[in-house]
This record gives C-alpha cells, structure tokens and sequence, in this order.
C-alpha cells in the first residue's frame, strides 16, 4: 500500500505537468473502485483549471474553481504521466487529459482506490473532516500524543494507525514504530 511518503513523491511528481493546466477531456474505463466515480466527473472537471494540488493525509487533492477532485491510491494505486496516448492496460482506469497533451493515467490492479469529486470544502468532505494532524504538521507533537493517549488503553500501533489521532501511519511504519 502506498505509504505517506509515497503518496508526497506522486503529489510532487505530477504537479509541473498538471498545475495550471486545463483538464480537456476525462475518460473513465472502469468506475467501480472502492466507491464509484461519481458519472458527472467528465463533465464536472473538463474545461477546468487546476490551481493546486495538495496532499491531505493520503489523499491528493486537486482543486479546480468548480470543486475539488479526490483521488485515494488505495492499496495498490499509482499515477503515471504520459506525453503521448499509449494503450490502456488491464488495471488503467481513468486517464485524465491536460490541454498540453500531457495525460494523468491512474491505474488501480485492486480497485481499493477512489477518485471523486465535490464542489462543497473539500476540507469539510466526510472522507476528510475528522482527520488529525499530519505527522510532519506545527500541530503535531510529543504532548499532542501525550493528549490524545491519556486514558485511552490501546496497542501503540492500533493507536498511532488511528487517521483520527495522526495521518497517513501505514502498516509499514506502525510496525516499524
């Protein structure tokens, strides 16, 4: 599964080639993933700018003047830019069309990804809402767990792998803890 870091390095990667750019076509191959993409998606975002992308735990989000897309690599997700079309394999299912040519191609062998879309705050979206602190945050610290641990009885890993205490503790690096 993609970690936090992993999914940082994806966020940063496809920034130059999608920052600023229009999306100019959206094209959906397989829109059942861990929930489906939502069917007005192509034309939601086709003809939008995309003015930031950020990363909220492991989520990438790409805001746009009419909403904000939602993507979750899920358990075996990745991102790939591609500057000519080449063929789709068995597990590409989206690929997203900038207006320089460049495309955005998700691919998701598992489908336990997500990629939606909202036009409310994205901040205030349910997937969203109630996650604590990045790990790297100002507002993460020693007495913040100090504070969030007090009379609680639960294994360190079970407690650091809480979204609602700190984002993006993985498997990997719980264990590793």
């Amino acid at each position: 599964m993609p970690e936090l870091p992993e999914v940082e390095i994806s966020c940063r990667g496809i920034s130059p080639y999608m920052l600023d750019k229009k999306v100019k076509a959206v094209t959906i191959r397989q829109p059942k993933l861990r929930w489906p993409i939502p069917d007005l998606l192509p034309k939601a975002i086709t003809g939008q700018r995309i003015t930031k992308i950020e990363r909220r735990a492991k989520y990438i989000l790409f805001h746009c003047s009419a909403g904000t897309l939602i993507m979750h690599l899920g358990m075996s997700g990745s991102l790939r830019i591609l500057n000519q079309i080449k063929a789709p394999e068995k597990h590409d299912h989206v690929d997203i069309l900038m207006d320089d040519g460049h495309y955005l191609r998700y691919r998701d062998p598992r489908r336990f990804g997500a990629i939606l879309w909202t036009t409310e705050s994205v901040h205030k979206h349910k997937l969203l809402i109630n996650l604590g602190p990045e790990p790297l945050g100002r507002s993460f610290s020693g007495e913040y767990l100090k504070s969030k641990s007090t009379q609680r009885q639960v294994a360190v890993k079970n407690f650091i792998m809480n979204a609602s205490i700190v984002v993006g503790v993985g498997n990997i690096y719980a264990s590793e803890s």
